[in-house]
C-alpha cells in the first residue's frame, strides 16, 4: 500500500514528466495540482510549450512498460487510437557504425506515436484520477518558502493578466523541463546551485511527414542510421499514427539539415546508407520540413548538493536533458517517475538526498548512452573519462558483431531500449562474443 505523505502536492509543468509525476503523487497525497503555462489542447494537438513535438518520438520498450503499469491498458488504448506498436528489433532496422544489425523478434515493444497523441492520452488518464486537477494558463513566479529557506511551502503563480497568488503545498515538484529556474531558486534560498554536467553537441534537426507507398519500408516500421565521427549525419524514419511516417534528419556540430524541400531531399540522399532515401523518394510529403536545434546534453547534479530545501523535488528534463536523436527523453521521464514512486512507497521520511540518489540511478543509463556516445566525436566539448574512451572504442565493435551474431543484436537492443543497463554489454560473456566475432571474420578473410 502507498504511504500517505501529505494533503497537497503541486507539480509545475504538464508535459510528460509532469503528468507522470502527478500520477505517482496521486498515490501518496490527497490532492495533486498540476500548474501549466499553456492552455492545454483538448485533443492531440501541438502546443507552444512542447516545441519539439513535430519531430519523431518513440516510447522505448522500458518506457512503454512503465506507462502500461501506471495506466493499466494504456498500450492497448494507444494502439486503438492509431499508434503503431513495434518489436524493438524484429521490425526496427538499425544501421549503426556502418553495419546492418541482424533482426529478430525480441518481445520488447516500442510505441511509435506522435508526441501530441501520446501526451493527450496520458493527460486524459491523469485528468480522470481522483483528487488531481490541472490549472492552465498560469506562469510560475517562484517558490514560497520559510524565512530560513529550509522548507518550500508552496508556489507563487500568476494567471495571464491576473494578480500573483500563492498555492500552499506539502510538496512542490518542478517538471518544467530544460528551462527550469530551480538552480536560481535554490541559490535565492541560500543553498547554492547544483554542479552541471554538460556535453555540447551543436545538434540541428529537421522533420518532414510523408505518406509512404505500400511496402516502402519493407516489413519494418522504423529505420535508424546513426552519426559517427566519420559521418556526422543521422536520421530516423518512423511509422506514426494515421498511416503517416515522419522523417527526422539530424546533423552534429552545426551541420544543420535544411528546411528547403529540395535541399532536405539532398541531405537525405547523403546519409551513409540509402535505405531511408529510397523509402521516401517516391513518397507524398504532407508538410514542409520543420527545424529544431539542441545545443547540449545537460545534467543537474542535485544529488551532490550540500543542502537542499525540504518539500521540493524535480523530475524529467529539469534534472537531465538528453540528445533527442537517441529517443530517450520520454522513457527517461518514465524511469524517473518509477524511481519517485519507489521512494514515496518507502515508509521512511521523504528527504531530498535519498530521492535524488534514486533519480541518479535512473538517469545514469540514458546519460551514459547519449552523453557518452556524443563524446565519441572528438570535436564535442565534454569531459572524457577513461571509461568513456574505452566504451566509445568498444561500441562500434559491438555493432559490427551484432551484424553477424543475433545474440549480440539482442543484447544491444535490450540496452538501447533501456531494459538492461549499459554494463550488460561489458559482461565477460558478451566481450568474448565480440572478440570471437571479429576474430572469426578475420580468419575467414
Amino acid at each position: 500500500m502507498p504511504h500517505r505523505r501529505g494533503d497537497h502536492a503541486v507539480v509545475l509543468g504538464a508535459s510528460m514528466a509532469g503528468l507522470l509525476a502527478a500520477r505517482v503523487l496521486s498515490e501518496s497525497f490527497e490532492r495533486v495540482t498540476v500548474v501549466e503555462r499553456d492552455v492545454l489542447p483538448t485533443g492531440a494537438e501541438h502546443r507552444r510549450g512542447v516545441p519539439q513535438s513535430r519531430h519523431v518520438h518513440v516510447l522505448l520498450a522500458r518506457g512503454a512498460s512503465i506507462l502500461d503499469d501506471l495506466f493499466p491498458g494504456f498500450l492497448a488504448e494507444a494502439v486503438a487510437a492509431g499508434a503503431p506498436l513495434t518489436d524493438a528489433l524484429g521490425r526496427v532496422r538499425l544501421l549503426l557504425s556502418g553495419h546492418r544489425l541482424l533482426q529478430t523478434d525480441v518481445g520488447l515493444h516500442s510505441l511509435l506515436c506522435g508526441r501530441p497523441l501520446l501526451e493527450s492520452l496520458v493527460r486524459n488518464r491523469v485528468r480522470a484520477l481522483t483528487g488531481v486537477g490541472l490549472v492552465e494558463g498560469c506562469d510560475v513566479v517562484g517558490l514560497a518558502a520559510t524565512a530560513n529557506g529550509r522548507r518550500v511551502t508552496g508556489v507563487r503563480i500568476r494567471a495571464d493578466g491576473g494578480a500573483e497568488e500563492t498555492v500552499e503545498a506539502d510538496l512542490v515538484v518542478d517538471a518544467t523541463g530544460r528551462g527550469t529556474r530551480a538552480p536560481l531558486w535554490l541559490e535565492q534560498l541560500g543553498h547554492g546551485r547544483p554542479t552541471v554536467d554538460k556535453v555540447r553537441v551543436g545538434l540541428g534537426y529537421a522533420t518532414r511527414t510523408y505518406r509512404l507507398p505500400d511496402g516502402a519500408m519493407g516489413k519494418d516500421q522504423l529505420i535508424l542510421t546513426n552519426a559517427t565521427p566519420g559521418n556526422q549525419r543521422a536520421a530516423v524514419l518512423s511509422e506514426q499514427e494515421n498511416g503517416l511516417a515522419r522523417l527526422t534528419l539530424a546533423g552534429m556540430l552545426g551541420d544543420r539539415p535544411p528546411t528547403d524541400p529540395r535541399a532536405f531531399d539532398a541531405f537525405t540522399a547523403s546519409l551513409h546508407f540509402p535505405d531511408i532515401f529510397e523509402a521516401v523518394r517516391d513518397a507524398e510529403p504532407v508538410d514542409d520540413p520543420v527545424p529544431f536545434q539542441y545545443p547540449a546534453n545537460v545534467r543537474h547534479r542535485f544529488e551532490r548538493m550540500r543542502s537542499f530545501p525540504d518539500g521540493f523535488l524535480l523530475l524529467g528534463d529539469a534534472v537531465s536533458a538528453f540528445n533527442p536523436v537517441y529517443g530517450q527523453g520520454m522513457t527517461s521521464a518514465a524511469m524517473q517517475a518509477e524511481a519517485m514512486r519507489s521512494v514515496l512507497a518507502d515508509g521512511r521520511a521523504l528527504t531530498w538526498r535519498p530521492y535524488f540518489r534514486a533519480l541518479a540511478r535512473a538517469v545514469d543509463p540514458p546519460w551514459q548512452i547519449s552523453a557518452g556516445g556524443d563524446l565519441a566525436f572528438p570535436e564535442v566539448d565534454g569531459h572524457r573519462t577513461p571509461a568513456v574512451r574505452m566504451i566509445n572504442a568498444y561500441l562500434p565493435r559491438v555493432h559490427e558483431a551484432a551484424a553477424h551474431d543475433v545474440r549480440m543484436a539482442v543484447a544491444f537492443i535490450r540496452v538501447g531500449s533501456l531494459v538492461d543497463r549499459p554494463e550488460a554489454l561489458v559482461r565477460p560473456a558478451i566481450v568474448l562474443r565480440v572478440l570471437a566475432s571479429r576474430r572469426g571474420r578475420r580468419t575467414a578473410a
